[in-house]
């Protein structure tokens, strides 16, 4: 049996869960990783976490009552079960989730591996670009609980250029674009989580991946339409990735855009960051500064055309071939 780890941030799934969600989330060294960083860092972390929550409990809060729980969550659930519905058109499958930060966290999904009669293992971090603050941590984090067995495991470390994936994310503008008036240029804005600039100055391959994945988006949506990447998220007084959805939305607004369609093209699951930051936030700052239409394509979330892209990936890496 395949049995496919499926990794992901996580979320707080209550308003006491926030504070928690966060000092885990700060006390990740793949993140927080300066001199005498193994001293300062927990103290560190509840200080940030204790501040941040407060910050952001509003927005949680929203959604906590839109979705009965962390959208981010319940997203990736949905999306394990399509996953292993689509596989088991082909075999038996088993898809678990490994939460980074909140429950299910990657021990408790280690446990659950445990019970399985996996015969082969594919870890599949959901997060298109590699970057050793997702992808790298949730790796490292897996292989300080996994003892390995002498199963073969099948890591996906990336697939921003994968064209399945590419497809999905073309369909999801294609079907927001129609909001717009026919003929109109719309300013497509690709935006992904931002990291730290010395990150990439070091090697991570996190932004040109972006830049990977969002040219070829374009090259097959083919749209003429004017585009640009930015950066979200950012935390900190540190040097981060440039330039800012803020920047893009004050640029777009002092050159008279009328349309605006921003694309969360490093995320593949709706939460906080593009339901909250962007079309709420970022919406209202574009609205307020003289954009008339602004809008945001849906997560790709349990997409068929995404769900089949993660089917896909997992049998060309195990060797299965689809009878479909």
């Amino acid at each position: 049996m395949i049995t496919v780890v499926l990794f992901q941030l996580g979320g707080p799934d209550s308003q006491q869960a926030i504070e928690p969600f966060l000092y885990n989330l700060f006390r990740d060294p793949d993140i927080i990783d300066f001199p005498f960083a193994r001293i300062a860092r927990e103290p560190l972390a509840r200080l940030v976490s204790a501040n941040r929550a407060k910050k952001v409990a509003g927005h949680y809060g929203d959604l906590f009552k839109k979705f009965g729980g962390s959208p981010l969550n319940n997203n990736t659930h949905r999306q394990a079960q399509a996953l292993e519905q689509e596989l088991r058109r082909t075999g038996e499958a088993k898809v678990i989730v490994a939460m980074r930060y909140w429950h299910p966290l990657t021990e408790e999904a280690v446990a659950e591996l445990a019970r399985a009669r996996a015969s082969q293992i594919v870890l599949l971090p959901l997060y298109p670009q590699y970057s050793k603050t997702t992808t790298g941590s949730a790796l490292n984090e897996w292989n300080r609980h996994f003892k390995r067995n002498g199963i073969p495991v099948h890591s996906i470390d990336d697939f921003h250029d994968y064209p399945p994936y590419i497809t999905a994310q073309v369909e999801r503008i294609n079907e927001a674009l129609p909001q717009f008036p026919a003929g109109e240029p719309v300013e497509l804005v690709f935006s992904a989580h931002g990291t730290p600039a010395n990150l990439v100055e070091k090697g991570d391959p996190y932004s040109p991946q972006v830049n990977a994945s969002t040219r070829l988006v374009m090259e097959m949506g083919g749209w003429t339409h004017p585009h640009r990447v930015c950066y979200q998220s950012k935390v900190g007084p540190g040097r981060w990735l440039q330039p800012s959805l803020h920047t893009a939305i004050r640029e777009l607004a002092a050159k008279k855009a009328r349309n605006v369609l921003v694309v969360p093209i490093a995320f593949v699951s709706d939460h906080i960051e593009t339901l909250e930051e962007i079309a709420h936030d970022a919406r209202e700052e574009a609205l307020s500064q003289g954009i008339e239409r602004f809008a945001m394509t849906e997560g790709l979330n349990d997409s068929p055309a995404f769900i089949s892209a993660l089917a896909q990936l997992v049998r060309e890496r195990t060797g299965v071939v689809s009878r479909h």
